[in-house]
């Protein structure tokens, strides 16, 4: 007996990095003082010296059960582009610049042209938000997992000068409210559309007018990463004072997080157009409306608050970064929460 006949195979882990190297190497910052392979990744404080109060910011997720679709569409990609921007898109919501980023994959069998294939998703999602990916983990844990599956989460760790942290504490009645448009269903509330959907190939790969592709590509399409957006924002000199990221929670959950006691955040459910894979969902599913801004981005990704004032050159920052802002609602004064209307 050996440690293969196990069903782990070292050898097929030592294949597994030599393939994700070249994927790893496009995030490289000149921050970074290690090579991939090292017990641990070395980071460089240079990156941070120059600010005042340098404040150190992490965030750490998972992709959740929207790997089911990867494994039925055979497709591995992408959900690492996920799993990049659940942790980053956190990092910026407190005005955070991501440094870095480790993942970690286990698996009932190591496959090392998928594992590559994972990472490539990864290092992409490191790439589009500037982050380097310094390390990670890929275990081979026969018998806890099937073999054609596996888990993906990750951590990152980002910095901000303390003067520059967006905690919400100044917003006031009169802010405006800019939604930045989502890709889709992100990485939330795959469990009810597992529920509404058959997740068997043929369902998957049926092409739907109204989607303008098949089910399968619009439910597994990656999460949007908005690191660069709000970067463009503050150097377009507009103060953030609130943002929340609309992940698992939908609105009803996301939005009163960034405010303080005294103050709600109104949102017009007319001021941008609902995705029709959100239509579709809530049709096939009978899922009524509050349940689904309950669950689901609804079509808007990251919400940030600003002077009204400021709107307008938010906007033009939010649009030059590549990303389509709307104009959703504001801040008024009353009891903490959100009204939908």
């Amino acid at each position: 007996m050996d440690y293969k006949k196990a069903g782990v195979d070292i050898e097929a882990g030592y294949k597994s990095v030599e393939l994700m190297k070249e994927h790893i190497k496009k995030t490289m910052r000149k921050e970074v003082l290690t090579n991939i392979g090292g017990f641990s990744g070395a980071f460089s404080m240079e990156a941070f010296k120059n600010m005042e109060k340098p404040t150190l910011v992490s965030g750490t997720d998972g992709v959740g059960t929207k790997l089911k679709l990867a494994f039925i569409m055979d497709k591995h990609n992408t959900v690492g582009i996920d799993c990049v921007a659940m942790c980053v898109n956190d990092i910026a919501c407190a005005g955070g610049e991501p440094l870095f980023f480790l993942d970690y994959i286990a698996c009932g069998k190591n496959y090392p042209e998928k594992i590559a294939d994972i990472v490539s998703g990864v290092a992409e999602g490191c790439v589009q938000s500037d982050a380097a990916l310094i390390g990670g983990e890929t275990a081979e844990m026969p018998g806890f997992y099937p073999e054609d599956e596996y888990d993906l989460a990750g951590f990152a760790v980002g910095v901000v000068d303390e003067k520059d942290l967006i905690t919400g504490k100044d917003l006031k009645a009169g802010d405006v409210l800019i939604g930045i448009a989502s890709s889709g269903v992100h990485s939330n509330g795959f469990s009810l559309v597992r529920k509404v959907f058959h997740m068997d190939k043929e369902t998957l790969n049926t092409y739907h007018e109204e989607l303008g592709t098949t089910l399968g590509e619009a439910l597994i399409a990656p999460t949007k990463i908005y690191v660069k957006a709000l970067r463009s924002v503050k150097e377009a000199g507009v103060v953030i004072k609130g943002c929340s990221h609309i992940t698992g929670g939908g609105f009803y959950e996301n939005v009163p997080r960034m405010l303080p006691e005294g103050v709600r955040a109104v949102i017009r459910k007319d001021s941008y157009e609902v995705p029709a894979i959100f239509r579709m969902l809530a049709r096939e599913g009978q899922i009524e409306e509050k349940m689904m801004y309950n669950t689901y981005n609804m079509g808007i990704g990251m919400v940030v608050a600003v002077d009204a004032a400021n709107a307008d050159k938010a906007m033009e920052a939010i649009k030059a970064a590549g990303e389509t802002p709307y104009v959703i609602g504001q801040i008024e004064d009353g009891e903490k929460g959100v009204t939908l209307c």
